[in-house]
């Protein structure tokens, strides 16, 4: 039997179709597709929203399913969380949900809303923050567009940000953070329990971890003398050590090592400063540690 993988529709469609082909699994959806095809006979995709994947991941609708923590937590859904995995619609970054007042609100923290209207998606969410603060106020749901309904029609927004340039916009300021979320790959216990079933939600997850931690790495390629390999192999960083083997030209060898491309540009110019030379830099599909 295939594994039945929920995939998130909407603003981290895109961003989780890119991953899966990085994995090496060709996903394409229709404009109107609910069971996006997938090059995989050992699974079948489906496309729903990130809010409702964690629940039907519970029931065993879904094998599994890639969401938000955040809507897990809202669900408080019963499932076996695989692996987290750091990537949103725009950016690496964790996204927030934050609690959020128009910048001339007297509201300073969390006691002042005790009486107030709050509009928020994430309706439990933000009940479950209330109590443990001990106050009490009204909670409504927001069907969208939840950054212009203060002040006019709320007192605050509990909302989702990513980069909060959406609530700069709208001339709101954060009070609070009230949950920090990541991407995470969730399995349905029983899915979990089958063997044939736990393995192939592991080997995806293997592949997925690996093309995310390729896309912050890049492979440095160099040759080097004999006589400079020890002072540049202490400029180069790797996940264990650098490869090093010896060329046809017993002085010389060839150094490859793995680093995070944002040092690229600082260790090249004393790579080469060191006696290494053919640096080559090269990107990565995937990285499996």
């Amino acid at each position: 039997m295939p594994v039945i993988l929920g995939l998130p529709k909407g603003s981290l469609q895109d961003a989780t179709f890119n991953i899966m082909r990085k994995a090496g699994f060709n996903v394409q959806a229709g404009e109107r597709s609910y069971a996006p095809s997938v090059d995989d006979p050992e699974l079948q995709c489906r496309l729903i929203r990130p809010q409702e994947i964690s629940r039907y991941v519970e029931l065993g609708l879904l094998d599994a399913g890639i969401t938000g923590y955040d809507w897990i937590y809202e669900n408080n859904s019963d499932v076996h969380e695989v692996s987290e995995m750091r990537y949103s619609k725009a950016t690496s970054r964790p996204v927030r949900w934050v609690l959020a007042v128009p910048n001339d609100s007297p509201i300073q923290g969390v006691k002042d809303l005790q009486g107030k209207r709050i509009a928020t998606e994430a309706v439990g969410l933000a009940n479950r923050y209330l109590a443990q603060h001990g106050v009490t106020a009204e909670v409504e749901f927001s069907w969208g567009a939840t950054e212009v309904k203060a002040p006019e029609l709320v007192d605050a927004i509990v909302e989702l940000t990513e980069t909060g340039s959406s609530l700069r916009a709208n001339n709101l300021r954060i009070v609070d953070t009230i949950l920090t979320s990541t991407t995470r790959l969730i399995a349905n216990k029983k899915a979990w329990a089958d063997t044939a079933k736990r393995e192939k939600i592991e080997q995806l997850s293997m592949l997925l971890q690996g093309a995310l931690a390729a896309e912050s790495r890049v492979l440095i390629k160099l040759n080097v003398p004999a006589a400079q390999l020890g002072a540049v192999t202490e400029i180069l960083p790797a996940l264990h050590a650098p490869t090093i083997n010896k060329l046809n030209d017993a002085d010389w060898f060839a150094v490859e090592s793995v680093v995070d491309e944002k040092i690229v540009r600082d260790i090249v110019p004393p790579l080469r400063a060191a006696g290494a030379t053919g640096i080559i830099e090269l990107p990565l599909k995937k990285v499996i540690f």
